[in-house]
């Protein structure tokens, strides 16, 4: 069995006397682009913050690449999370910076790249998401939904990296927006050969995104299958989560 890029394995997490996650295994093999479904509040968000390692589970291991995060400290896990970008539910833009500025924050501040560098490696990546030099000096407050959702999404591929994280990445956006937004993740994560991980609760973007989804109920993984398999598998937790009941 080949080792996978991403893995829980039996991670558990509690807040106060609420268990979030307990007992969880999912692995993630390289170049697979991964949707997690399941209803409100089961911990979707809980398991990105884990493999970036933005806390630490009570119990298992999250690994990367078969090493265990967090645990390595320091200059270590902050080069392996560097080779991580990711696409917040809101977009999570800095309203006081310009848009090539935000594309480009991690670059200038965490790579140290002289900011005419990084406003070139912005454009690009803006250009790869179909948005123009035009908005580069323009502030996220003048731009739409979508285009910041966008913004968002090239600030996340700027850097090239090796797995891309997406928090609800259509989520408030109209039916035709979304649509633009999950072609550009397929085409970005195609482009860059990179492994994806994906939280949803929009089944179309699912379906469109992943090449395998994993539902998440009561805390652990009870479900995973390709996107078809969710019109015909029986588990009735999934026939609930997709038939609205």
């Amino acid at each position: 069995m080949t080792r996978p890029k991403l893995e829980w394995r039996k991670v558990g997490k509690r807040f106060g006397d609420a268990t979030v996650l307990e007992g969880l295994n999912l692995r993630i093999e390289a170049g697979r682009s991964t949707v997690i479904i399941g209803g409100s509040g089961q911990g979707k968000s809980i398991m990105v913050k884990l493999a970036l390692g933005l806390m630490a589970p009570d119990s298992g291991k999250v690994l990367l690449d078969g090493r265990a995060l967090p645990g390595f400290g320091g200059r270590t896990q902050r080069r392996l999370l560097s080779r991580s970008g990711v696409l917040f539910q809101s977009a999570a833009l800095f309203d006081s910076l310009s848009v090539w500025e935000n594309v480009a924050f991690r670059l200038i501040n965490a790579d140290r790249m002289p900011r005419e560098a990084a406003r070139r490696r912005a454009l690009d990546a803006l250009s790869r998401v179909r948005l123009g030099a035009e908005v580069a000096d323009v502030f996220p407050a003048d731009l739409s939904g979508g285009m910041q959702k966008r913004v968002g999404l090239a600030r996340a591929i700027a850097a090239d990296p090796e797995i891309l994280f997406f928090d609800e990445p259509t989520t408030g956006l109209d039916p035709i927006t979304a649509a633009v937004i999950n072609e550009l993740i397929v085409d970005q994560v195609k482009r860059l050969g990179c492994t994806a991980v994906s939280i949803t609760h929009d089944l179309a973007s699912a379906r469109r995104i992943g090449d395998q989804i994993a539902m998440l109920h009561g805390g652990a993984i009870v479900w995973q299958g390709a996107p078809g398999e969710l019109d015909t598998t029986r588990h009735p937790d999934v026939r609930r989560f997709v038939d609205g009941g």
